[in-house]
Formats: structure tokens, C-alpha cells, sequence
């Protein structure tokens, strides 16, 4: 049986999130299913892999309560189960960017049919805000890499390369669209006026945008098992990670004279 992922995140006032973690982990594992959900203050960020049944049964349980009800998910398929348990976690925020921000007060959104347009005009920067083990497998055409290795670096790496006055339009996109409502917040509370970000995210575009229309190149790095889909969201056969660091890998890298298989890659070496 063909197992279904699910990947979702929903900003809302969640100040009872501990409450919740116990009975929500337990209706994930009444039906069999997996993986990580993030409970915060500030809303959820998840990814879990089941049975279809069980999978929209969590979600339903979950919208059950009225300030998640128009939750939004994204879906794909996998033959195995990328997880292997059923995590509720406690955390301050969904992810961190290292700077206080309002992320109900993101940037535009660009659904995924206008984001071609978009990107391809020569007066918009293209900003990838994800880390660099996620965009070594992947990138949109033109965009910027800007090849930090968490979250929080990104501040930092805008500070230094972006300026308002010069950068009048930015689209900053992430793999499911969570980051890029903290992201595209701080860009705002920075004083740039133009800030546009990719709705769903790249995992929604892939679904969206035909392969021959499309203008993303590569595999989209994904945090479970599978470690990358490709342009039908189905997991990749060529992508790995190493055991050592965690990075990902490529068939290049197996080739590198640094690279020891199950021991090192040329990235940690």
C-alpha cells in the first residue's frame, strides 16, 4: 500500500499547544501514522506519512479545532514509510529566524502559475531562503543561493548583500512556504516595499507547473527518509544523505576521492 506524506503549516494564537501534544500524538498513533508535527505558541509546522485514511483522519482532527480549520496541505506519495515514529513536539516557534517578526504580516503572494513570470523579469532578485544541503539538490532558474547553513544566517546574509534602495522587487520562496512568511515579514520590516514569496512553496509548484513549463532545476530536498522528490514528487532515486553530517548528496559526490561511503562526504571531510 502505497503510503501518503502530508506536509502542512498554520500560523494562529496557540498559546495551549503543551495541552494538545498528548492527545494529538495520540490519535497519530490510533491511526498509524508517522512522523513529526511542531506545536508552538505561534501555530503548527509538520510533515507525517501514513494510510490515506489515517492521514486525512489526523488532519481532520486537527481542523477540528476552530484556529486551524482553514489549514492548508500539501500532499505526495511515497512506497515506503519515510518515518519512524509519531513525534508531537513542543517548540518556542514554528522555525526560528533568530529575530523578532510578525509572520501574519508576510509578503505578496504569487500563486505557482504566476511565478514564472515573476522570477523572469530582470528587475525582480530571486532570493532561495532555504540551507545550503536543501539547495545543492536544487534550485529555481536565476535564483540566489545565498548558502547559509541555518535559518538564522539569513538575516545576517540580507543585512550584508540586499539594500532596499537598490532591490526594489525580491521573491524569496522556501519548500513549503513557511519560512518564507518570516522571511518575506523581516524583508517588510526592513523597508522593502516590493516583496513577493511563491504560495505553498516549491512542494505546491512541482504539483502545479508541468516539467516542460517548468523553471525548476534539479530535486526538492524533503526532511524525512525519502531526502528529495523530484518534478512529480516522487522520491528521488538518485539523491542520498551522508551518515556522518547530514548533508546531501548527488551522484558527483559519490565520485569525489574524499567521499567514504557510510563514513564521511566531501562536505564534512
Amino acid at each position: 500500500m502505497k503510503i501518503l506524506v502530508a506536509t502542512f503549516y498554520h500560523f494562529a494564537d496557540f498559546s495551549d499547544c503543551a495541552e494538545n501534544q498528548m492527545p494529538w500524538k495520540a490519535y497519530m498513533e490510533s491511526h498509524n501514522v508517522r512522523g513529526t508535527i511542531l506545536v508552538t505558541p505561534e501555530g503548527v509546522n509538520a510533515t507525517i506519512a501514513g494510510p490515506e485514511k489515517g492521514i486525512h483522519a489526523v488532519l481532520g482532527y486537527i481542523r477540528s479545532d476552530d484556529r486551524f480549520a482553514d489549514m492548508i496541505h500539501k500532499e505526495s506519495w511515497s512506497d515506503d514509510q519515510p518515518f519512524r515514529k509519531a513525534k508531537v513536539k513542543l517548540k518556542k516557534e514554528t522555525i526560528p529566524l533568530g529575530v523578532q517578526v510578525d509572520p501574519t504580516q508576510p509578503g505578496t503572494y504569487v500563486k505557482p502559475e504566476d511565478w514564472n513570470d515573476l522570477i523572469a523579469r530582470e528587475d525582480v532578485v530571486t532570493i532561495d531562503t532555504r540551507n545550503i544541503y536543501e539547495t545543492h539538490l536544487g534550485l529555481f532558474k536565476g535564483a540566489v543561493d545565498p548558502e547559509t547553513d541555518t535559518f538564522k544566517e539569513l538575516t545576517e546574509w540580507v543585512e550584508k548583500n540586499l539594500d532596499k534602495n537598490k532591490h526594489k522587487k525580491v521573491a524569496m520562496y522556501c519548500t513549503g512556504g513557511i519560512r518564507c512568511e518570516k522571511s518575506t515579514a523581516y524583508m517588510k520590516a526592513l523597508g522593502f516595499d516590493e516583496v513577493y514569496h511563491l504560495e505553498g512553496g516549491i512542494l505546491k509548484y512541482l504539483e502545479d507547473i508541468p516539467p516542460e513549463e517548468s523553471l525548476w532545476e534539479g530535486e526538492c530536498y524533503v526532511f524525512d527518509d525519502r531526502v528529495a522528490v523530484d518534478h512529480h514528487l516522487a522520491p528521488s532515486q538518485t539523491a542520498s544523505m551522508c551518515k556522518a553530517c547530514g548533508h546531501s548528496l548527488v551522484a558527483k559526490d559519490l565520485k569525489d576521492p574524499l567521499h567514504q561511503d557510510g563514513v564521511r562526504c566531501r562536505h564534512c571531510a
